[in-house]
């Protein structure tokens, strides 16, 4: 039996009755303003308060109908601002293990309903019930009007050859939502989720890696022009580069963030601001679209063909020096030479592993030669499993860094830390240090000022691999 057929016989003798409005509480209309807070256009401010009322509204229609209904809020999109901030809809919410997206409308007069591109293309956000909610917001209640499934959505829309609007939208007839909402709740409760299968999401990187070039140009005209408007994601990029960055939560988090910059430091901080959101965006983009080295390999006495393929050079151990053992005055042997850093920085009170490993790439730049030394080593945790990574810039003859030199080091959230000298420092290294999950990844640049500078490919860490 299709599934079609098995929602229509579930539907069989059942007798509905009309749908009336539920009302919002104060408190529940406080919370929708509160949760418009993060957001800077005023568009996307009241689009959101619209939508946060519909999702407490429809959760009220729910309560009202019976207690067999469990809503699952936690990735839901109106209480993510980062999402929130792009997509006209509440998504990613779940009921009874069923996907549900909640489209918002003012009224009912018009014959079309405007569903957001990503809630229907895009396998992240996809439902398999999009329930049309009207909200009532002057008489503060809300009605449910109408659902369709996913299946009958993607039919419907494929036999009316329907394409989307140029600004990333569909125009929905509202003839092909079911009016008779109390379906949906038999459905909620009689049908499992599997029965209305969803697409998977695809591998991504592909379209990412292609997309790079285009989006280090494109994204920073997102920044807003005036305090109450952004420019729309529609007019700057094509719809290949808008599923680049929507399905890939750190990008859609730089967007949100430049989007919603505040001045809190007076025009000279935020101009700062902005340019280090654009240096950033340049890691990140690397970060997400490249392949990782992984340090975990170290950890075997392993180099992976990336750290190969760059010239990454594994020591052998050096715990000897790091615990106290003397070393020649004239030591060429680079081991010892790293002893003897880890013993100036364990002085300095940063805790180096006796099991952490050890390796080096030299780098030149114009005619600076440069060496970079990452330690890596698994923390030591009865709960989660983190690892560290400590990267220490020098020079292969340890003579003293010049003075524009900078290590910066990032993640997928933001820029962590950025390390140089200050004038008249004479100094033969600098060093950063950085913690995160096996499942996080982190990516250093050394510059010599803004135009000389090597990004490296992202590190990993997973000794199982």
């Amino acid at each position: 039996m299709s599934n079609s057929s098995l929602l229509t016989e579930i539907s069989l003798g059942f007798e509905a009755f009309s749908t009336s409005s539920v009302s919002l509480s104060n408190e529940q209309i406080d919370r929708a303003i509160e949760l418009t807070h993060p957001l800077k256009d005023e568009s996307r401010k009241w689009f959101t308060y619209l939508n946060a009322l519909a999702l407490f509204g429809f959760e009220n229609w729910l309560e009202e109908r019976g207690d067999e209904f469990t809503v699952n809020r936690e990735n839901c999109s109106i209480f993510n601002p980062e999402i929130a901030n792009t997509i006209d809809a509440v998504c990613n919410l779940q009921v009874n293990q069923f996907k549900v997206c909640l489209v918002t409308v003012g009224s009912l007069l018009d014959e079309v309903v405007t569903v957001p591109q990503a809630v229907l293309d895009l396998p992240e956000y996809a439902a398999q019930f999009y329930v049309l909610v009207e909200v009532q917001e002057e008489l503060e209640t809300v009605a449910v009007s109408g659902f369709i499934s996913y299946q009958n959505l993607i039919a419907a829309k494929i036999n009316a050859n329907l394409e989307p609007d140029e600004d990333w939208t569909y125009s929905i007839p509202l003839q092909w939502f079911e009016p008779e909402t109390e379906e949906l709740l038999l459905y909620l409760r009689c049908l499992e989720p599997a029965a209305i299968p969803l697409p998977e999401i695809p591998n991504r990187q592909t379209l990412l890696s292609a997309q790079t070039a285009q989006l280090q140009t494109i994204l920073p005209q997102l920044q807003p022009q005036n305090q109450a408007s952004n420019p729309q994601l529609w007019n700057l990029l094509n719809w290949e580069q808008a599923t680049a960055i929507l399905t890939h939560p750190s990008l859609l988090r730089w967007v949100y963030q430049i989007q919603n910059t505040t001045d809190l430091e007076g025009e000279i901080g935020q101009s700062e601001l902005i340019e280090t959101q654009k240096t950033y965006l340049k890691d990140l983009l690397k970060l997400i679209s490249e392949p990782a080295i992984n340090l975990g390999r170290w950890m075997r006495d392993e180099l992976d063909n990336l750290a190969n393929e760059f010239s990454w050079v594994l020591l052998p151990d050096v715990s000897l020096e790091m615990r106290g053992y003397p070393a020649m005055r004239n030591m060429r042997d680079t081991s010892e030479e790293m002893g003897i850093i880890l013993q100036q920085l364990q002085q300095q009170g940063v805790e180096i592993s006796p099991q952490a490993k050890v390796g080096y790439r030299d780098l030149q730049l114009a005619e600076t030669s440069l060496r970079l030394y990452a330690v890596t080593g698994e923390l030591e945790s009865d709960t989660v499993r983190e690892w560290k990574l400590l990267l220490i810039l020098g020079t292969p003859s340890q003579t003293s860094l010049p003075h524009q030199v900078q290590l910066r080091v990032s993640d997928a959230s933001t820029i962590l830390d950025e390390q140089g000298l200050n004038p008249g420092d004479d100094y033969p290294y600098i060093f950063t240090e950085v913690v995160g999950s096996l499942e996080e990844k982190f990516i250093v640049t050394v510059s010599l000022g803004s135009e000389l500078q090597e990004t490296l490919p992202p590190f990993g860490f997973n000794p199982e691999q």
